[in-house]
């Protein structure tokens, strides 16, 4: 996978996660945190798992081995949700400034969640932030209709498509 590659995935990600935080706008605390039994357990922990994964893998991308997650139960809104969304993004967008796809190759040693160390190529890790969020979106999605809201269309299409 060549870096057009991956910022073209990036933008879709950001579109995806931005379609979701958009849908939950009309949600109120009690059903932020309703529990059902898919993905994180609530739509409140769904959303800050995916955006805080994609935080944490972009750091761990950068090299910071220790890159704790936030606590599950944190209680964040969506706006601040999309605060933390936006931040990522530009720090991405920052990091990604001046990477060439002879950088894709070296390699990184992080910690996982559990404190396991590791090493992968950067490609790896990049593809890894790419797609850790997709199981997760699906599941809110889920959650989002599961809870009365029409939920958005978050497939890859539905991102870069134009009529004819």
């Amino acid at each position: 996978m060549e870096m057009k590659t991956i910022e073209a995935m990036c933008k879709y990600s950001d579109w995806a996660n931005a379609a979701l935080l958009d849908a939950a706008k009309p949600l109120n605390a009690t059903q932020l945190d309703t529990i059902f039994d898919i993905g994180m357990g609530t739509i409140r922990k769904s959303f800050n798992h995916i955006i805080s994964g994609e935080n944490v893998w972009l750091q761990r991308c950068k090299g910071h081995a220790e890159t704790k997650w936030p606590p599950a139960n944190e209680p964040i809104t969506v706006a601040e949700l999309r605060m933390r969304a936006n931040q990522t993004i530009e720090d991405r967008t920052a990091f990604f400034r001046g990477l060439k796809d002879t950088d894709l190759d070296k390699r990184i040693t992080y910690r996982d969640s559990l404190g396991g160390l590791f090493t992968a190529t950067l490609r790896e890790m990049l593809i890894q932030l790419l797609i850790h969020s997709i199981h997760h979106r699906a599941q809110a999605v889920n959650i989002l209709r599961r809870l009365g809201l029409p939920a958005p269309e978050v497939d890859f299409m539905m991102s870069v498509r134009v009529p004819a």
